[in-house]
């Protein structure tokens, strides 16, 4: 049984468009990190996007999680925050405009898979084949022949894929009644810290940033991880799980068509067929696990 059933249908479509929101702004990470921020500092950039968002959160929310809380909320956060964004950065330096967020495509069949294999649900056919149609146009994007692509930056973003997806089902499994606020706070924080020796370690220090500078990591504190998670969280404990997956597939759409409009990256041929493709996979997930009334 989905979650959303108990939703009216038009409760479900304007969750779905906010939540929406959230995969949308992720998609101007890849632009973001490419024309403001420092080169070549994925820890850094991932620290400074997760630390300042988490205390924000914390401080406002004001609730402390209980002592059963807290192995769910860590686990949670490395995988939904510190890994995960590590990985991000790691491919948004290394592969051109929005092909990073494009290998995320696998996302809703690995989500599928998984909740085949854990709970038993066997997924939806036109579900399935849309994911696979959507892993389809993620493909077609990759091998264009415009397309260059670098290999370590290709498998960071799939092995981001493959966290996110574990992130997203275990969120909705282990979800409490925190506060929302609290719930995405802690895990941003914790992840923050985690990665602020790691930062100081590996990446080169950060000297004299640039207006354009701050405005990037401000932009990504602010935007692309405090409200963005906020909305994305909130979707996680309302809709569907595989629902949820697929719309992180729009996070490659903001991202290409971002290129395509801000860096004048041409869309043609192949890749504009495979764009089409993951756009056609997130409408019609959607509309398969969309309530009927």
């Amino acid at each position: 049984m989905n979650p959303n059933k108990s939703l009216p249908m038009l409760s479900v479509v304007v969750l779905t468009l906010v939540t929406a929101i959230a995969p949308t702004l992720w998609g101007t990470t890849y632009f973001i990190t490419t024309e403001l921020l420092p080169p070549d500092r994925p820890f850094i950039a991932a620290c400074l996007r997760l630390l300042p968002a988490g205390i924000i959160l914390v401080l406002i929310s004001r609730h402390l999680p209980q002592r059963s809380e807290w192995l769910h909320i860590i686990i949670l956060a490395i995988l939904n925050f510190a890994i995960f964004h590590v990985l991000l950065f790691t491919s948004a330096y290394r592969l051109p405009g929005g092909l990073a967020a494009v290998v995320g495509a696998i996302q809703p069949l690995l989500m599928m898979m998984l909740i085949w294999l854990v709970d038993g649900k066997k997924p939806a056919q036109i579900a399935l084949i849309a994911s696979i149609i959507g892993i389809f146009g993620m493909a077609a994007l990759l091998l264009s022949p415009n397309t260059a692509w670098d290999l370590i930056g290709v498998l960071a973003a799939a092995l981001g894929a493959v966290l996110m997806t574990c992130g997203i089902f275990l969120a909705r499994r282990w979800r409490t009644d925190m506060p929302l606020l609290a719930f995405t706070g802690w895990q941003l924080l914790i992840a923050g810290v985690m990665l602020v020796p790691l930062a100081l370690l590996i990446d080169p220090a950060l000297s004299g940033l640039s207006t354009n500078n701050w405005i990037g990591y401000g932009y990504l504190s602010l935007f692309g991880t405090t409200l963005a998670y906020v909305l994305w969280f909130n979707g996680i404990a309302k809709l569907s799980p595989v629902a949820i997956s697929s719309l992180g597939l729009l996070s490659p759409i903001s991202a290409v068509i971002l290129g395509w409009v801000a860096l004048g990256e041409s869309i043609t041929g192949i890749a504009l067929i495979g764009l089409i493709a993951v756009l056609m996979s997130v409408l019609t997930v959607q509309w398969v696990l969309a309530p009927r009334e």
